[in-house]
């Protein structure tokens, strides 16, 4: 098989419209690929999400390099802002244009283009394990997840993974992932008794409780930050009583803060932060006050050790630039594989992922393969 053009590869899945939950061909594309060159492929559709498992090598390996990403995208927005087709895969000016050329495509394809010509040339002691899911834009239930439990069932194990996602926020090579924030959403309801504005006194409203309540949660100080993370932030999202007059006082009023939080806190301890404080504005003002918390995921870090150091020697040696080590940004599937195996993430600059043209430059695409080829490499060596 000749060597992989990762840049072809990228235009080619580009041109699936896998937006999620749909597959839009790009699942087949690759374990066609993948196949071919020799590794054994199962999809591992669930709850109608597509998901493909690939291993090259045996199985329970000594040594097994893991690789996690995802070929769905969001949505292309508005189609006439775009200045080409969104799945069109037009190149023009050194850009490779399209929804996924960023985020993240690019790196899929990168990453299949090195293992593949990597067993190929020089095949490695030890095995290659690829988890593509499509359904990491969406609500994450039935992907990688699903992924890592065919894997306990099977017997299958990643010694160490690396999560393909963009890390780079301005220039290529110059921010890897180590772990991330916890991300938690907290919905609180705020019900008093519906009423005559020009009557106050007859009515309970709901609007000043949760007005205090919101001003309570994001004057406080959640820490000052850890040795891998920056302080945890709380973000009030929203405050509405859904009331169009202005002579009632509403009975319920809502809102919703989202905390991005560090090591130094749990989704746990923050709900019941939360719930204490709910209940606190609760007795104050007699009101009723309902929380419902969603936690997304927990934070965690993969401490700096013989991962990261090959990754960031990679880069480095691709780039010229030594990359920083940064628990910073939302959330990723590393979240999950970090329960089966130390993770890492690296990959492409994501200024223009989500946007409409997004688009990635082709020497980036290239300079991807040769990083991910030599963490190979070096990994095996």
């Amino acid at each position: 098989m000749p060597p992989i053009d990762p840049v072809s590869l990228t235009a080619d899945l580009i041109r699936c419209p896998s937006v999620t939950p749909e597959e839009g061909g790009a699942l087949v594309l690759l374990e066609r690929l993948l196949s071919e060159a020799g590794f054994e492929c199962t999809r591992v559709d669930k709850g109608g999400v597509s998901n493909l498992f690939a291993r090259w090598g045996h199985r329970g390996a000594n040594k097994s390099f893991g690789f996690n990403g995802h070929t769905d995208v969001v949505p292309v927005g508005d189609h006439a802002a775009w200045t080409v087709e969104p799945f069109g895969a037009e190149i023009k000016d050194g850009w490779l244009y399209g929804r996924g050329a960023t985020d993240m495509k690019s790196g899929v394809a990168a990453f299949v283009a090195a293992a593949i010509d990597l067993v190929q040339t020089a095949p490695p002691q030890g095995a290659i394990i690829l988890t593509i899911t499509g359904d990491e834009e969406g609500d994450a239930i039935d992907g990688t997840t699903a992924l890592l439990d065919y894997m306990q069932q099977m017997g299958e194990a990643m010694t160490v993974c690396l999560v393909g996602e963009p890390t780079c926020p301005e220039t290529m090579g110059e921010m890897m992932k180590i772990g991330r924030r916890g991300s938690l959403t907290a919905f609180f309801t705020v019900t008093g008794v519906q009423g005559h504005s020009a009557y106050p006194h007859r009515a309970k409203n709901p609007m000043p409780a949760m007005a205090r309540l919101m001003d309570r949660l994001a004057s406080h100080e959640l820490d000052q930050g850890t040795d891998h993370f920056d302080a945890s932030t709380l973000a009030i999202t929203t405050i509405d009583a859904g009331n169009p007059a202005t002579n009632v006082i509403p009975a319920l009023c809502k809102g919703t803060v989202n905390i991005r939080y560090n090591d130094l806190h749990s989704g746990e301890s923050l709900t019941a932060w939360l719930n204490q404080e709910a209940a606190k504005i609760a007795d104050e003002m007699g009101v009723g006050v309902q929380v419902v918390v969603k936690n997304s995921g927990e934070s965690f870090v993969t401490p700096p050790g013989e991962l990261s150091e090959i990754v960031s020697k990679a880069v480095a040696a691709e780039t010229g630039v030594t990359p920083s080590l940064s628990t910073s940004g939302g959330t990723s599937d590393a979240r999950f594989v970090k329960d089966h195996c130390p993770v890492v993430e690296f990959g492409l600059v994501g200024k223009t992922m989500h946007q409409v043209d997004e688009r990635v430059e082709i020497a980036h695409i290239q300079q991807l393969k040769g990083i991910y080829t030599r963490i190979l490499t070096d990994y095996f060596a």
